[in-house]
């Protein structure tokens, strides 16, 4: 891995300090010296405590929630090494804050997530490495070069070791091409959740596309929030007979009802990675956390090499 730590530069903010640490370890180096504080008006203070003149720093900062003071982390610190005369400044958002905010769903709606690339770009970033975008579109929002990493390989990989996968199961259509592309793997059929939203956070299971019944079941999402979509998905497969399900995530948001819904719901076990930190508080035992320190690390290092990224997708 990188041995010539003096040339690049690794930091991270306060949203997800273990995953940092975790991508720093597997590059054989030390996060960097910088302090992300708060003024007493709550005011966001960013100090960088040593040199970064012509270095490739790496800014690893998820912006989840806090998702507006995560954000505003992230964008003072690139300010930060970009006023300091760093090289190179790449954006390592692991979760993409705002992403379902991609197009105007109703008339006078913003689309909020090309204003957040705009401040990342304007900020200073060179470039931006994070995973599993909710809309693959997103990356065209940006004037600099994006890398989307993929998470289903790492729960694919995962549920493979089990052996016991029957069908894989998109709940919602959104869902699908990832879900495809993990049925396929799987070598198993894929099924697919018919449903319709009438408000958001909302969502009613309409139809299952697919057989289900006496199988074991995979639910491959994304993100899961508030857990409805996810809940609902599998009690409808429960009650149209599969023998169990299971299901993984990239990005674990868990908001509001979300922990009480997935302790209550009729899934066995949920996989999810650690893009977003999950406080003690949030831990039941139907959850396992997989690292992507692993992905980021070898990904960072390819941007630091200008080594191709390609092999990461395959």
């Amino acid at each position: 891995m990188i041995t010539h730590g003096n040339e690049i530069k690794l930091f991270s903010g306060n949203s997800n300090p273990e995953l940092a640490k975790a991508i720093a370890k597997k590059l054989n180096t030390e996060l960097g010296d910088i302090e992300v504080c708060t003024f007493s008006d709550g005011e966001i203070s960013v100090h960088i405590g040593e040199t970064v003149r012509g270095r490739d720093v790496f800014i690893i900062q998820s912006t989840c929630s806090p998702v507006n003071d995560n954000l505003m982390e992230l964008l003072i610190m690139i300010d930060a090494a970009k006023r300091a005369s760093a090289g190179r400044i790449t954006a390592v958002i692991p979760y993409f804050g705002y992403a379902r905010q991609d197009r105007k769903a109703r008339s006078r709606d913003p689309i909020t997530a090309k204003l957040v690339a705009n401040l990342i770009t304007e900020a200073g970033a060179d470039r931006v490495l994070t995973m599993d975008l909710h809309a693959d579109q997103i990356q065209g929002f940006f004037d600099i070069p994006v890398d989307n990493l993929l998470g289903g390989p790492t729960l694919y990989n995962h549920f493979a070791k089990r052996g016991n996968i029957d069908v894989v199961v998109a709940p919602d259509m959104g869902s699908v091409k990832r879900s495809r592309k993990v049925a396929e793997k799987f070598g198993v059929p894929l099924a697919i959740i018919d449903k319709r939203r009438p408000k958001a956070n909302v969502m009613e299971v309409m139809n299952i596309i697919g057989d289900v019944s006496g199988k074991r079941c995979l639910m491959i999402d994304d993100m899961i929030d508030t857990a409805g979509t996810l809940c609902q998905g599998a009690q409808a497969i429960k009650d149209a007979g599969a023998i169990e399900v299971y299901a993984g995530c990239t990005h674990a948001v868990l908001s509001g009802p979300a922990i009480e819904r997935l302790q209550n719901s009729a899934i066995t076990n949920l996989v999810m990675l650690d893009t977003i930190h999950l406080p003690d508080e949030k831990k039941i035992d139907k959850f396992n956390v997989l690292s992507v320190a692993d992905i980021f690390a070898a990904a960072i290092e390819n941007v630091y090499l200008d080594k191709p990224m390609s092999k990461l997708y395959d």
